[in-house]
C-alpha cells in the first residue's frame, strides 16, 4: 500500500512516492498544470495511482506562518476533496509551512544550478512533505 505526496501549485505539482513499507519517499516528476484544470491532473494522476496501487495522499498544506488559512491552503483542501472523490483515496492535509524553502536548500547544497533546481524543486518540496508524513506516523 503506497502514498503519494503531492505539492500543489498554481503552475505545477510536485509528486513523491512512498515504498510499499510506508518508509521512504522518493520524487517522480513535476506536472505542469493550470491552476484548477483538474484534467491534466487526472490524466497524469490515473496511471500513477493505478499501476504503483496508491491508496494514501498526502497534500501539502501551505498554512500561513501564523497558522491561519490563506488562498493556497484553500486550493489545498479542494484538491484533496477532489483527490477524494475521483480517486476513492485516503487524503491527509499536511502542514507544508517552508517546504520550498528546505527544498531549496538541499538543491543549493547539492550545488545545482537555478535552471535544474526550478525543474526539481517542486519534486522535492513533494518529497519532504511525504517524509515528514510518514516519519510522524511510525
Amino acid at each position: 500500500m503506497k502514498k503519494i505526496g503531492l505539492d500543489v501549485g498554481e503552475k505545477t505539482i510536485g509528486l513523491a512516492i512512498s515504498d510499499s513499507l510506508g518508509m521512504t519517499a522518493q520524487g517522480i516528476k513535476t506536472i505542469e498544470w493550470t491552476e484548477d484544470d483538474y484534467s491534466i491532473a487526472r490524466r497524469e494522476l490515473t496511471p500513477l495511482i493505478e499501476e504503483e496501487s496508491v491508496t494514501e495522499a498526502v497534500v501539502g498544506y501551505p498554512k500561513n506562518m501564523n497558522g491561519s488559512i490563506g488562498p493556497r491552503a484553500e486550493q489545498s483542501e479542494r484538491f484533496a476533496k477532489w483527490l477524494e472523490k475521483n480517486f476513492n483515496l485516503t487524503v491527509h492535509l499536511w502542514d507544508e509551512r517552508l517546504t520550498t524553502m528546505a527544498a531549496e536548500r538541499v538543491l543549493l547544497e547539492a550545488d545545482m544550478s537555478r535552471k535544474k533546481r526550478k525543474k526539481v524543486v517542486d519534486k522535492m518540496a513533494a518529497v519532504i512533505i511525504l517524509q515528514g508524513f510518514l516519519d510522524a506516523s511510525q
